[in-house]
């Protein structure tokens, strides 16, 4: 079967690592189910293998793909939970087991004609998404529902600032955090971004960096070091940043003196449960909302697709059909 595989790592040249092969039809063993992918979503988490951070050299080759969703062996229309891990060993969440693996990271992953999962990571579709909508959700919007209302905890009429808008995680965050009842400023160095913030629900989208009416209750990090400073400076005392990323750069300045005079919090987040998973898709089905998809694209010109996300050229989602 066709599939989009990493071969290597090269830090500065991602995309030469990532070659279109035939591959062996994945073999099953007990408790995993075999899935036809009919959607599957690009990710930086992919990019982040090709450039080889957080993926060890001697993991490759490895098929790429972090989000699917598709037809399971019974014929039923299913989306795949990415998050490969054991609840008990996290204490009841497997974001916590120290084993864990996003899919693609230990198993071969989305980026092929067939996927193959463990039986528990097979959540159905609702009806009221396609696959390739579906197939948007598992990575950056169950990044983003974690974030939002599982770590903080957010309630009617808070303050959401969401950094960077225009990533998959970013564009998630404003249209779930306006739908809980939030008031959402966006910020981005690009103006068709902004724009497309306001769509998404965004009360008010800013040039990065600019100061805000208010103070906000909860700040959604995944830009880091280039809006670290920003994020802090926007954030009430007593209130939260919740950080799932760092596409700037790991580094910035910590500026302890304000977290710990204001009391401010930090909050990391990583994935999220089946069940949180569960909880998103019912979510949006109950609220009405979609996620924004920037283009569809074969499976034959997946390069396209993620150099338009190197390039910072893409609003939302791109997403690739393997047949």
């Amino acid at each position: 079967m066709l599939a989009a595989v990493a071969v290597r790592q090269d830090p500065d040249d991602p995309l030469s690592g990532l070659e279109l092969r035939e591959v062996p039809k994945p073999t099953v063993p007990p408790g995993w189910a075999l899935v036809r992918v009919a959607a599957a979503a690009l990710n930086h988490h992919d990019i982040w293998t090709l450039r080889g951070v957080g993926h060890p050299a001697e993991r490759l080759p490895m098929v790429l793909g972090c989000d699917a969703a598709g037809i399971d062996e019974d014929g039923n229309p299913v989306v795949v939970h990415p998050v490969i891990g054991d609840p008990e060993a996290g204490g009841g969440d497997e974001t916590l087991d120290p084993g864990r693996a996003l899919l693609s990271e230990q198993h071969d992953g989305a980026f092929a004609e067939l996927l193959c999962v463990p039986r528990r990571n097979l959540v159905p579709k609702p009806a009221s998404l396609s696959f390739e909508e579906a197939a948007c959700l598992p990575v950056a919007w169950l990044t983003a529902y974690r974030m939002l209302f599982t770590q903080a905890r957010i309630r009617p009429g808070d303050r959401v600032l969401v950094q960077g808008a225009g990533g998959g995680v970013a564009t998630a965050a404003i249209a779930l955090a306006r739908a809980a009842g939030a008031t959402v400023y966006a910020t981005s160095r690009s103006e068709a971004k902004l724009a497309a913030a306001l769509e998404m629900g965004a009360h008010e989208a800013v040039p990065s960096g600019t100061r805000l009416p208010e103070k906000v209750d909860v700040v959604v990090e995944t830009v880091g070091q280039a809006t670290w400073e920003h994020s802090l400076k926007s954030l009430r005392a007593g209130g939260a940043v919740v950080v799932a990323g760092a596409t700037s750069g790991a580094n910035p300045p910590a500026d302890l003196n304000r977290i710990f005079y204001l009391q401010q919090r930090v909050l990391g987040s990583t994935g999220g449960t089946r069940q949180e998973f569960v909880s998103l898709l019912r979510f949006m089905e109950n609220a009405g909302i979609k996620p924004r998809i920037d283009r569809v694209l074969p499976l034959a010109e997946i390069h396209s697709g993620f150099r338009a996300v190197i390039d910072g050229e893409v609003t939302g989602k791109v997403v690739v059909r393997p047949n």
